[in-house]
């Protein structure tokens, strides 16, 4: 009994991560370049339960499997394109990316499914590499974001919604030194000369993310790399089917059909576990107040 207790306990922490979870995706809908996060839930290590004789002598005998419940094993970031909005503000930014992979066994070109993974037949899961902007924090830790939502500052700089230095293809800090009106970025994020409308020597700190499935959510739509996991950065390349667009912002690219369902699928297996628990809690009261006294 105790254990079916623990059992649906279990599984009312799980659901209240999965509601948390559906909530978080909710709330963040509009927010500029928020990525949807689905949680994982697995069930524990099922145990071997085996009856043990009186005698030594006697043989054990297997009685099964039990299973103790379910956990909220991860959270996976679904980083995909979400839906570009035009602003016309010249410091805002989006990034427009369909970057390609040839699968190592085949040498074909990867056809990524819409949560931007493919699952190989022997069970190997190969993520669609994506474009992020770099920024610096006040800690002075890198930093990659798709919130391209800068403003420049009283100095010149170019910073990000949450005030951390936008970087340059080089690491460095973006300053800039004419009007805001008239800064003007190409598709390939280099900075233009107000003057000729040439390119100059800046260039946006573009990042490629081969495996964005090791980024670490730092808060603020800002991303860190996973170091002990061996995940890296790249620069832009020439081949790299980036864009980067001038006066427009990336939408979240949550699904609210999903998430309201997801959320409500979540109360309601909440209310069951709930339901189980009063259940032997009753069934508890009974045993020791009643029968006990029989």
């Amino acid at each position: 009994m105790l254990r079916g207790l623990y059992t649906a306990a279990a599984g009312m922490i799980t659901e209240q991560r999965r509601h948390d979870t559906a909530t978080q995706n909710i709330v963040n809908m509009n927010t500029t370049g928020y990525k949807q996060v689905n949680s994982v839930n697995r069930a524990f290590p099922e145990m071997l339960i085996t009856l043990m004789g009186a005698d030594a002598n006697l043989p054990t005998k297997r009685l099964g499997k039990l299973n103790s419940g379910v956990f909220a094993e991860e959270s996976l970031s679904m980083n995909v394109q979400g839906a570009l909005m035009e602003t016309k503000r010249k410091s805002d930014f989006a990034i427009s990316s369909n970057l390609s992979v040839n699968d190592p066994q085949t040498r074909e070109p990867i056809q990524f499914d819409a949560s931007g993974k493919f699952v190989r037949a022997d069970g190997t899961v190969i993520y669609q590499p994506q474009a992020y902007f770099t920024v610096r924090d006040a800690n002075g830790d890198t930093r990659y974001t798709r919130d391209g939502h800068f403003d420049v500052n009283g100095t010149g700089q170019l910073l990000s919604s949450t005030g951390a230095q936008v970087l340059d293809s080089n690491g460095q800090p973006i300053v800039l030194t004419g009007a805001v009106e008239q800064f003007k970025v190409d598709e390939q994020g280099r900075l233009l000369d107000a003057a000729t409308g040439a390119p100059t020597a800046v260039t946006l700190g573009i990042n490629i993310i081969d495996q964005p499935n090791q980024l670490v959510r730092q808060g603020d739509g800002n991303f860190s790399l996973n170091e002990d996991a061996g995940a890296t950065a790249r620069g832009m390349g020439a081949t790299d089917v980036v864009r980067i667009q001038q006066g427009y912002l990336e939408g979240s690219n949550v699904d609210a059909s999903q998430a309201t369902v997801d959320m409500n699928a979540a109360f309601r297996a909440y209310e069951a576990n709930q339901k189980v628990v009063q259940f032997y809690d009753r069934s508890l009261d009974k045993a020791v107040n009643e029968v006990g006294r029989v």
